[in-house]
């Protein structure tokens, strides 16, 4: 078993087929990502919390269940990593904040709820950037979180603690969500596979400070090394519930068989920068000549222009708002405790009028028609995942050659406009810098399309494979 050393990256699915069969056992997979988290995570802080006694536990049941021959679950016996800004009972959560360091719930969450279900095993939660507001995960509770193919620079976030664990080989598969790219972002900075969903695609139950506050952008979805171990977990995850007024109703499409479809016919637009985003040199480069690769497999692939207006300031008005009324209770009271950005948005929140909200919707609709346009003539669109590879932890960037940008928008154009527009995207590996550093390409497919971008994904992923690459921390 310890000699196995790839079992640390097979891909989730094989491991689920392998336990089937009885090849394979839950405990000793669990005890190996337990070995290597306590060997490895003191570099990265990918985790805040690890759970061994529970996954230990967790383990030995799932074994139990393989021997008596019942039936098993998508993720039966699959090791995984938790966001740590979802609840989990009995487990601490902290949502990335001093004000919830001991914050130990008596409920899991519904993807966490459904994720257990499926009977994978939680190794523990993941670091993120406080309340995952923001695209790099640092926070008040101890070090930042680094990404493992250079530990100098960041894994992205808010869901750079699940990325950074996957990519460095501390679990199976991660659990993540996504508001404004934190799923896809994490995914491109770290070399692997992210999807995020159409939006109520995943139902949520109302969050711990949120209680029924619209949810206009976020959706929960997986990290995967491979498509189809992404297509297993968002299987999982996928369907209506009754809790969630927002979630779509009827059935998913099977995810995994997606995966087979044939890609000949489809055709895609693709755009290097959305109409005039600035983007660094290098990482527009390998997007364009991955693009090229959709080609190769038969589809069609033309440029397209898309013109959006202030889109971040759009999107800047309507998150400011959210951060407002879900945290802004906390400001005067844990000002000391709270991070600089999170102070930031809720001071920004508090400014913005009804006036400024209600058009702001009507300008995300605008951005809205302005993609369903294109979908009008193109199956799925393709762009860079980020406008920028990996950045030095802590320091988001400020500048793409000679443009000035937001540090917390700036480096991320592309993922937080899909996010306005509710479509389902995904980050997959297509290249490095020069530096060595994983550059994502996004690939978006019309709302309610998940299967086209999971059988585009899996021909892009035949056609160049990436699971052979492995980070320095792994």
């Amino acid at each position: 078993m310890q000699a196995d050393k790839e079992l640390p990256f097979t891909s989730a699915t094989e491991i689920r087929n392998r336990i089937a069969t009885k090849d394979l056992s839950p405990v000793e997979v669990t005890q190996m990502y337990l070995e290597r988290i306590e060997r490895l995570d003191p570099q990265l802080n990918s985790f805040l919390t690890v759970t061994a006694d529970k996954a230990i536990e967790a383990a030995r049941s799932a074994e139990n269940a393989v021997l008596r021959g019942e039936s098993l679950g998508l993720l039966h016996g699959i090791p995984i990593s938790i966001k740590d800004s979802e609840n989990t009972k009995g487990i601490r959560t902290t949502m990335g904040s001093l004000i919830y360091r001991n914050n130990i719930p008596d409920k899991n969450s519904l993807p966490v709820e459904r994720l257990i279900k499926s009977g994978a095993i939680i190794l523990g939660k993941t670091n993120c950037p406080e309340f995952a507001l923001i695209g790099d995960t640092t926070n008040n509770l101890g070090s930042p979180c680094r990404n493992p193919w250079n530990p100098d620079l960041s894994p992205g976030g808010s869901t750079g603690g699940g990325a950074a664990a996957l990519a460095a080989g501390l679990c199976s598969i991660s659990q993540g969500s996504d508001g404004g790219g934190s799923i896809r972002g994490p995914a491109s900075f770290c070399g692997i596979y992210g999807i995020k969903p159409s939006l109520g695609r995943v139902p949520r139950d109302t969050s711990p400070v949120a209680n029924s506050l619209v949810n206009l952008f976020s959706q929960h979805g997986p990290l995967a090394r491979n498509v189809r171990d992404a297509a297993l977990m968002l299987q999982a995850l996928s369907g209506w519930d009754k809790r969630d007024p927002a979630a779509l109703r009827g059935s998913p499409e099977d995810y995994l068989k997606a995966t087979s479809l044939d890609i000949s016919e489809f055709t895609f637009g693709w755009s290097p920068d959305f109409g005039g985003f600035p983007v660094d040199p290098e990482v527009k480069k390998i997007c364009s000549e991955a693009a090229l690769t959709l080609e190769d497999l038969g589809a069609g692939v033309e440029e397209y222009d898309i013109n959006l207006k202030d889109p971040d300031k759009t999107f800047w008005t309507l998150t400011c708002t959210s951060v407002y009324a879900r945290y802004g209770r906390f400001y005067k009271e844990h000002f000391e405790s709270l991070m600089p950005y999170t102070r930031r948005k809720i001071e920004e929140g508090a400014n913005i009028t009804g006036t400024d909200y209600v058009k702001a919707l009507g300008e995300r609709d605008i951005i809205r028609a302005s993609f369903m346009r294109q979908f009008q003539k193109f199956d799925l669109l393709v762009n860079p995942t980020t406008a920028v590879p990996a950045f030095p932890v802590g320091q988001p960037t400020t500048k793409i050659g000679d443009y000035a940008v937001d540090e917390y928008e700036g480096y991320n154009p592309f993922n937080f406009n899909i996010n306005m527009i509710g479509c389902p995207a995904a980050s997959i590996p297509c290249g490095f810098t020069t530096s060595g550093m994983p550059v994502g390409l996004q690939i978006v497919g019309n709302f309610g399309e998940e299967s086209k971008v999971f059988a585009v994904s899996a021909a892009f992923e035949s056609a160049r494979p990436w699971s052979q690459f492995r980070p320095i921390i792994s």
